[in-house]
């Protein structure tokens, strides 16, 4: 089975947000469109306490029951199945959705009989890399979609080397008119 991850498309990360990727909004009609091509359609969400030692480092941004964290508005969210909240306690970081804390992806995964993981969302250095490291970690065939994928892109070269990264370690790298039916 082939599950679509969409990592944090939320508004914090969209323009008008606390920490934006520039140009966010242009993934979720890519995302929007992947969705039915997909058995199984997961999500991640940033869920930060009010203070936490993530925003040293960062913005305050996706605090839990707030505008900022909830999903993109132009997101088809009742497509999504399960949704992964990570980044919740006050000393975790929480950039990979594999480190949710309300249930344990791989396991989830495995349990749907899942083998191929297929990447979207925010943002592509950051949660979108580690999330993808981690699939492959865990030993599925991991696709990032690089069509629906956004980066901040605080330096020049962080989206070149993070998709660098992702391909070195393994991750297949396609475009979103490539997919084709799951089933």
């Amino acid at each position: 089975m082939k599950a679509l991850l969409i990592v944090d498309l939320q508004n914090d990360f969209c323009p008008g947000g606390a920490l934006p990727a520039p140009d966010a909004d242009r993934i979720v009609p890519v995302i929007n469109g992947l969705m039915d091509k997909f058995d199984l359609v997961l999500a991640s969400k940033d869920w930060h306490p009010a203070t936490t030692v993530h925003f040293e480092k960062w913005p305050a941004h996706c605090v839990r029951e707030t505008p900022g964290a909830e999903f993109h508005p132009g997101l088809d969210a009742a497509k999504i199945q399960k949704v992964f909240f990570k980044g919740t306690d006050d000393k975790d970081d929480g950039y990979s959705a594999f480190e949710a804390t309300n249930g344990n992806l791989a396991d989830y995964l495995r349990k749907k009989e899942v083998d191929e993981v297929y990447v979207t969302g925010l943002v592509t250095e950051y949660c979108v890399k580690q999330t993808v490291l981690e699939s492959l970690r865990q030993g599925f065939k991991t696709f990032v979609i690089e069509d629906a994928v956004q980066g901040i892109s605080a330096h020049p070269n962080d989206v070149p080397l993070a998709k660098a990264e992702m391909e070195k370690a393994g991750a297949l790298i396609i475009k979103a008119a490539k997919i084709k039916t799951a089933s």
